[in-house]
């Protein structure tokens, strides 16, 4: 079995940071990509970044030049770190994780997600 927990969520005024974590744990073998999502409320969960194996990385437009983020393979990690936030980066933050087991099985996993809100 594999979790995700995810930290470093919470109430930012805007212009300010934070830093989200994700902490995969359990019977893992490896992770190939890692990535965060968002979900406004009524609307649809978004991919925002996502991180490979190699290091490459991906950004959605609306946080390219603010977020960033990055992994530690050895800890199974992964991290958002946002900059400049907006009113509209308002969400629920999920980590997911593309896991092999120690099983050799392939998991699409999620953690339960940490709250940001910023206000103006």
């Amino acid at each position: 079995q594999v979790h995700l927990v995810e930290s470093g969520g919470g109430l930012v005024q805007a212009g300010g940071s934070l830093r989200l974590s994700c902490a995969a744990s359990g019977s893992i073998f490896s992770i190939d990509t890692m990535a965060w999502y968002r979900q406004a409320p009524g609307k649809q969960r978004e991919l925002i970044a996502l991180t490979r194996t190699g290091g490459a990385t991906n950004y959605a437009d609306s946080v390219k030049g603010r977020f960033t983020i990055s992994r530690d393979n050895a800890k199974n990690t992964v991290y958002l770190q946002m900059n400049n936030l907006k009113p509209d980066d308002t969400a629920k933050y999920y980590c997911n994780g593309y896991v092999i087991t120690t099983a050799r099985v392939h998991l699409d996993s999620w953690g339960q997600g940490t709250q940001v809100t910023v206000s103006s």
